[in-house]
């Protein structure tokens, strides 16, 4: 079996070259082949060739797919995935990142849940532990909940996980890999398991992840449902605008079929409700377009686009 090992980074260098080091430790002895595939995500420092001389004694090669500007972490997995469908045969390709939090141990639990699953699932690292300060924590159990329940989606995995050659060849059609890559998977049926894997620290240097880019992650997580969340909302729409219906019709009955006393802040309340039901009507009416048009559109294509943004390669190891 041969398994290409995929990182995206971007100024992470010294990290990466750790993290080669310790992960040819580990899988020395494995009966599979591997090799490397960074994917430069705009770097503004370039990465220096010494830094991955080895000796490497599992991994055989250390390839770098250089973008021509940032695209980001989501979209830089969606650009190295297309790539090797197209340039690289394998047998399976492992998604990681190149900081250290994904760690070589939990490579090895991936390879052996793959192998146990004869290489017929994508296989997610479950995070049964995060190493990130109590606020980002509270955010992500925010953002968990919020992801159900305009998804029906629970969110347990991040970018960690082992796929089969059949499945890249799916995602590299799927226009959602572009936005999120553990979203496209789930959206596109892939058959996949999870194995509880605790989440590692980085080796050097600080993330440059901040809270906008968080946010902006979730965002392109849930736009992978796009049209699931226009229905979800849809209906919500529909159905608060029946409860406020049945409100005005309760105030008008009283006010014109019983001789009981009106209250002076029903009728605002009845005023207040039917404004409400006329911007329900505009929110239904959004999103019932938006979900029609979101079925048409035909946006980007991994396996067909990705070469937009590649601007080369270059062997670090062996050397070109």
């Amino acid at each position: 079996m041969h398994v290409v090992i995929l990182m995206p980074l971007r100024d992470d260098w010294t990290s990466a070259s750790e993290l080669i080091s310790q992960l040819d430790k580990a899988l020395t002895g494995h009966p599979a082949s591997f090799e490397i595939l960074l994917v430069d995500d705009g770097s503004v420092e370039k990465g220096d060739p010494a830094a991955f001389s080895g000796p490497y004694w599992a991994v055989g090669r250390i390839r770098v797919l250089r973008l021509r500007r940032n695209l980001g972490h989501q979209r830089a997995i969606a650009v190295g995935l297309a790539y090797l469908e197209g340039n690289v045969p394998c047998d399976a390709v492992l998604v990681m990142d190149s900081d250290g939090e994904d760690t070589p141990d939990g490579v090895l639990q991936l390879l052996r849940a793959f192998t146990e699953n004869q290489g017929a699932k994508v296989v997610f690292a479950e995070r049964s532990r995060r190493s990130e300060s109590l606020s980002f924590r509270c955010f992500y159990k925010c953002y968990k909940v919020t992801h159900r329940c305009l998804t029906g989606v629970s969110v347990r995995v991040g970018n960690f996980s082992i796929l089969p050659a059949a499945s890249l060849g799916t995602l590299v059609v799927v226009s959602e890999t572009w936005n999120h890559y553990a979203a496209a998977v789930f959206r596109s049926k892939l058959p996949f398991t999870m194995v509880p894997i605790p989440r590692g620290h980085r080796i050097a240097g600080a993330s440059q992840m901040n809270f906008v880019g968080l946010v902006s992650h979730g965002l392109s997580a849930i736009s992978v449902f796009g049209d699931v969340v226009g229905v979800r909302l849809l209906i919500t729409s529909i159905a608060a605008s029946i409860v406020a219906g049945i409100g005005i019709l309760i105030v008008v009955g009283e006010r014109f079929f019983t001789d009981r006393a009106i209250p002076g802040w029903a009728t605002s309340a009845a005023g207040a409700l039917a404004i409400m039901i006329i911007q329900l009507i505009s929110i239904a009416a959004s999103f019932t377009f938006f979900v029609l048009s979101s079925r048409t559109n035909f946006g980007f294509i991994p396996c067909r686009d990705y070469s937009l943004f590649v601007a080369g390669t270059t062997d670090f190891y062996p050397h070109d």
